[in-house]
């Protein structure tokens, strides 16, 4: 897809179509029947996962203020921090 990242976010089989959310969260759908002829290869994950959250880094709490403190899961670590 043009060498941009995406995450599938939902299979819908009763209207035979494939969500896709982009990295700046926005969310495409597309045929299952366009998605099986493309040309798509699996991707590591990108390292700034922040895209689709659309938060700043100032935002975020100093890295050692939350290491260790079970907060692995990017979004738990947002809710918690406030």
């Amino acid at each position: 897809m043009n060498g941009n990242l995406f995450e599938v976010v939902a299979i819908d089989e009763e209207y035979k179509t494939v969500e896709l959310q982009h990295f700046d969260g926005t969310i495409e759908s597309m045929d299952s029947e366009v998605w099986r002829v493309s040309d798509i290869e699996p991707a590591q994950a990108p390292e700034d996962w922040s895209g689709s959250v659309d938060i700043d880094l100032e935002d975020l709490p100093e890295p050692d203020q939350c290491i260790g403190n079970g907060w692995h899961d990017p979004m738990i670590f947002l809710d918690r921090h406030e």
